[in-house]
């Protein structure tokens, strides 16, 4: 089976959740917001800035999940929609798939090596029409200041103007620390 990957992904192993003191309903209180899918191999909770992923995986890591260990995925990876897996995984593989069979409609995913599955599972309620998948904008670390110009927080989200096409950017976001 394959999941979603979206902006910056986390996914686990959901063999791992399962060995915390209270599973899968543990797992959930740390999910900080509504991008959870899962095809009953791995899980991904996706985000849009590496801060908020690595605030994730350091509460995933506090309670026993092992992110890395020399150099190489253990419990958690992490792959973003453009560039794949961030760290060597051999778990892990990560592709470009036609959704729908529309070539037009292009998504990333991530399935555990051997996977015989080819079915892709998405958060509730997720639209290709409406997703990152459709359209996103990517900003390399450190580049921010020179295309956006941050206006606000409001819901859970940054508010910057694109200097480049004058119109408002939304970044969601989970850590505000």
């Amino acid at each position: 089976m394959a999941i979603l990957i979206e902006g910056i992904s986390v996914v686990i192993k959901v063999t791992s959740i399962f060995e915390l003191s209270n599973g899968w309903e543990e797992f959930l209180t740390y999910v900080p917001n509504e991008t959870l899918c899962s095809d009953n191999e791995i899980a991904r909770v996706g985000f849009m800035t590496p801060d908020d992923v690595q605030h994730f995986i350091d509460k995933l890591e506090s309670h026993g999940l092992v992110y890395q260990e020399h150099g190489e995925a253990q419990d958690i990876a992490v792959a973003d929609q453009i560039h794949g897996i961030s760290t060597k995984c051999a778990w892990l593989e990560f592709g470009h798939i036609n959704w729908n069979n529309n070539p037009k409609q292009r998504v990333a995913a991530c399935r555990l090596i051997d996977s015989q599955e080819n079915n892709i599972y998405t958060p509730d309620g997720w639209e290709y029409e409406k997703s990152l998948s459709a359209s996103y904008g990517f900003v390399p670390k450190g580049q921010e200041d020179k295309s956006l110009k941050y206006l606000r927080h409001e819901d859970g989200l940054d508010v910057y103007l694109n200097g480049l096409t004058g119109e408002e950017v939304f970044i969601g976001r989970t850590d505000q620390s």
